[in-house]
């Protein structure tokens, strides 16, 4: 019988790698807290261009992008970033 695929060697190295780069959030582009506790809504996880739902590839880095635990959710399985409301600078 064949565990969850992302508690695997493979899928860990994937995250690793990724984690090493220190990049930013793809969804909402700020700094992600990489220090963080893995609960934390700040922290990193790895999230994929494609969904797996949809076909994605689980250990292609091609597929494999940095996220926010929060911004990765909000996404949920859509295969765009959800838009950010723009903010004026006044109150109209």
């Amino acid at each position: 019988m064949a565990g969850n695929p992302r508690n695997g060697r493979p899928y860990r190295a994937l995250c690793a790698w990724l984690r090493a780069q220190r990049l930013p959030c793809w969804i909402c582009g700020h700094d992600i807290g990489y220090e963080l506790d893995a609960r934390h809504p700040q922290s990193f996880t790895l999230d994929h261009l494609v969904p797996l739902s949809r076909g994605g590839n689980l250990l292609d880095r091609e597929n494999a992008r940095p996220a926010h635990r929060r911004c990765n959710s909000s996404r949920g399985n859509r295969t765009d970033p959800p838009r950010q409301p723009v903010r004026s600078s006044r109150r109209w």
